[in-house]
């Protein structure tokens, strides 16, 4: 969920280098879940590598809770840091853009440039803000939909996501079966348990509640719910990182080195001083409501809701190959959840691989280049390269 990457300089080896975003406007309506439509909008996107000439060689990077469409690659030289998987993404890399042409965009509602909150509605000439439709994974395969039609791809290679990235990928396979050859799942869950329902319920009254949040109209008003979204982003950070993650990073260290406690609450320790980094640092990117919009649909994702609370029953109908990977300290959406997709896939007879990753991050080792992980990345993806004849 947290595209924190480990900074490569553009001129190392494997970087796709310096790319620049596009904005496809999709006239065709769309329908949503909630009931509301949309007549027209637009998605951001980067691409990485090249089409070829039969067209089946596109891969669809859908990304998670925070992230957008810069997946690899760097905006300019003066860039301090890659898109948010630029380490399984390029020239040589797991995800090859030697041989895959890579999509990757911003979903709809997000706040980098996609319609949504941050956009004009046409139909009043203002922002759309706390107007702008709740979203869920189902709309925004749609919307996928319709981008892959505007881009003349009839059918992904893959599809790859991790977190709520991975939920996209599942939905993909049970509503567009015949669009994925293959499903790569990584440290999802097939629906999100209470806790993680009360995570997200936290962070959005942290936002709601927050004094600059003016009912959502904090643009119009000159404002951002700035202590809200930082306390929500503190709270979401903890889930991403393992209690040994943390233990081993911070432990009980005190930023003085005197060793003393000063008795008041400023920063003292050090994972302090590192939750309120992360917390204004997300302040400056991102968007409370669409902070909103992105924990609603991951609490609402649950396909198998419409068969019955039967998760094989919603699988049935997928075509395609599935990987599901997930990582042993992740509890966040544990090893277990995975294993309950897996289980699912293979009550509805359908081809699927497993790989449980050791790791020591947290639910955040999804983005980090962990050999063994882009092992089966890259072993995986070969094969799907020579699948599709590449």
């Amino acid at each position: 969920m947290v595209p924190e990457v480990l900074s490569q300089p553009a001129e190392a080896g494997g970087s796709v280098g310096i790319v620049t975003p596009q904005t496809i406007v999709i006239d065709t309506p769309l329908l949503l879940a909630c009931g509301r439509s949309l007549p027209r909008f637009e998605l951001v996107i980067e691409t990485y590598g090249t089409l070829n000439a039969a067209r089946s060689n596109a891969v669809l990077i859908c990304h998670a809770l925070s992230g957008d469409h810069h997946a690899a690659g760097f905006h300019s030289t003066d860039d301090r840091k890659p898109g948010w998987w630029d380490s399984a993404i390029g020239p040589g890399k797991p995800i090859d853009t030697n041989k895959f042409f890579v999509v990757c965009l911003n979903n709809l509602g997000g706040c980098r440039g996609s319609t949504g909150p941050t956009t004009i509605n046409p139909e009043t000439g203002a922002l759309w803000g706390p107007d702008f439709p709740i979203v869920t994974v189902r709309d925004w395969v749609a919307s996928q939909a319709l981008l892959a039609d505007q881009l003349g791809i009839d059918a992904w290679a893959a599809v790859i996501g991790g977190s709520l990235g991975g939920m996209q990928v599942m939905q993909w396979t049970i509503d567009c079966p015949t669009r994925i050859r293959h499903a790569l799942v990584i440290a999802a869950a097939p629906r999100i348990s209470a806790q993680n329902i009360a995570f997200n319920e936290i962070a959005r009254q942290a936002i709601l509640s927050d004094p600059e949040f003016h009912g959502g109209r904090y643009i119009e008003a000159g404002a951002k719910p700035e202590r809200g979204l930082k306390l929500a982003r503190m709270l979401g950070h903890i889930t991403y990182l393992s209690d040994t993650a943390m233990r081993a990073r911070f432990g009980r260290i005190l930023r003085d080195g005197d060793g003393q406690y000063n008795f008041n609450y400023d920063v003292e320790f050090e994972v302090e001083s590192y939750l309120r980094h992360q917390g204004n640092s997300f302040v400056d990117r991102f968007d409370g409501n669409t902070y909103l919009l992105m924990t609603k649909a991951l609490d609402y994702f649950d396909p198998a809701r419409e068969y019955g609370d039967d998760l094989a029953a919603a699988f049935r109908q997928a075509q395609a190959k599935f990987l599901v990977v997930s990582f042993s300290v992740d509890w966040r959406f544990s090893p277990a959840r995975s294993r309950e997709i897996v289980n699912a896939l293979i009550a509805a007879g359908r081809d699927v691989s497993y790989a449980r990753i050791d790791s020591q991050l947290g639910h955040d080792d999804f983005l980090m280049p962990i050999p063994q992980y882009h092992a089966v990345l890259r072993n995986y993806l070969d094969r799907v390269a020579l699948e599709v004849s590449l």
